[in-house]
């Protein structure tokens, strides 16, 4: 880790479709003297940000350039197309990239899919985001193929969308620049992997403190040297028939201290 000097403040830069939260939620908890800002930015601007130093850490879609950033992949998305209410995709739960090979399928300037061949017939022109294109869906020029959040994010009362089950994931991952791995930013990602807040891992570990004793063990330990010691200072006391030579139940006396005898 580069320990750098601690910043007062985080600032997350995520991309559309993500949602960060439950993890800013985690965050104040843990950290409430350290305020978390939030900054929504393009799926295309991300990177650059991170490198200019514009956010310390930022949720965005793989794959990116990564040069000069570091990144954890997190989870996976399925893959929809959105289409019209009343298209045929519509009447099934799942299709596959070649069951739209006769319909035209948009591909926005802002797409983060890694197509190795798109699917379907292009448009004459690319819209240039991907809210732009689901207008153009909506007004029955062609379809879209996207990250399910981003679907959702986008979602509308005339449009439904299905499972395209060849089609690229998406991935989601942490990123930030490879040379400022602050305390904040591990911190971030101890959160993000689920971590306790007692785990130490990209912190110097606390200073070792011994076990405390068990009171019902000190109480015990004292009661044993208590007895042992009361044991070793009273004298034993001797039976009162033991020490004299007299026989077993006689009258332990001798006959010269007996009574005399009368004379005739």
């Amino acid at each position: 880790m580069t320990g750098s000097e601690a910043s007062p403040s985080f600032r997350l830069a995520y991309v559309p479709g993500v949602t960060p939260g439950k993890w800013v939620r985690i965050w104040n908890e843990r950290l409430p003297d350290v305020p978390l800002t939030l900054l929504a930015v393009s799926a295309g601007e991300a990177p650059d940000l991170l490198r200019g130093g514009g956010a310390d850490a930022g949720l965005l879609r793989l794959p990116i350039d990564r040069t000069d950033l570091s990144a954890i992949p997190l989870y996976t998305e399925t893959t929809v197309v959105v289409v019209p209410k009343d298209h045929i995709v519509a009447a099934v739960d799942e299709v596959s990239a070649g069951d739209l090979a006769d319909d035209i399928v948009l591909h926005p300037l802002d797409d983060t899919l890694d197509w190795e061949h798109r699917p379907g017939r292009p448009a004459l022109e690319r819209p240039a985001t991907t809210a732009d294109a689901i207008e153009l869906v909506a007004a029955g020029v062609g379809l879209l193929v996207v990250p399910q959040s981003i679907a959702r994010l986008h979602h509308r009362k005339d449009l439904t969308y299905r499972t395209v089950s060849d089609a690229p994931e998406s991935r989601v991952a942490l990123s930030w620049p490879e040379n400022e791995t602050t305390d904040l930013v591990e911190d971030f990602i101890g959160i993000v992997r689920g971590r306790t807040v007692n785990s130490t891992r990209g912190r110097a570990p606390a200073p070792a403190q011994s076990k405390a004793k068990r009171p019902e063990a000190d109480s015990a330990r004292r009661k044993s040297a208590a007895g042992k010691s009361t044991a070793a200072g009273t004298p034993t006391r001797k039976s009162p028939r033991s020490g004299s030579g007299g026989p077993k139940g006689g009258k332990g006396k001798s006959a010269k201290g007996g009574k005399p005898r009368r004379r005739s």
